[in-house]
């Protein structure tokens, strides 16, 4: 793992606490997606499949953790402004949070107002797959502020 991601990792156990209990781990980012992923074995419901909570968690921190690794500055604050998720399928392995990277004039102008005004916002999605299929679609606009 980078060094980047070792440091978000570490920054994502020490500042939100559940996310040691989840098993919070990040696998990949690169120029296309952050991946995140869990294992089952801690974020289950009653069925044996995924918590729905576990899942809207594992999507958000997904989405945070590619936004804070786009930021490369600190501090700042990261916050979800708001969000929805549907649950498509029951989610039978460990599951792996996809955020994928917006298109670079997005992030581009993200970046730009985040440096004239202290303050910005970026729309992300993330899916979670099982066995090639939709089981999760999350998406929300996250704001970073200095």
């Amino acid at each position: 793992m980078n060094t980047d991601l070792d440091e978000v990792e570490a920054f994502l156990h020490r500042q939100i606490p559940i996310t040691v209990a989840m098993g919070i781990h990040l696998v990949s980012y690169d120029t296309e997606s952050l991946v995140l992923s869990a294992p089952l074995a801690l974020n289950h419901n009653h069925l044996g499949t995924g918590f729905a909570g576990s899942l809207n968690a594992l999507a958000t921190l997904a989405g945070y953790a590619l936004l804070w690794l786009e930021l490369r500055e600190r501090p700042c604050h990261v916050v979800l402004r708001n969000s929805s998720i549907s649950f498509r399928r029951p989610v039978t392995c460990d599951p792996r949070a996809i955020c994928r990277r917006p298109e670079a004039s997005e992030v581009e102008a993200f970046h730009d107002q985040f440096a004239q005004k202290g303050k910005a916002r970026l729309h992300l999605h993330v899916t979670i797959q099982e066995h090639g299929a939709l089981a999760v679609a999350f998406e929300g606009t996250f704001v970073a502020l200095k």
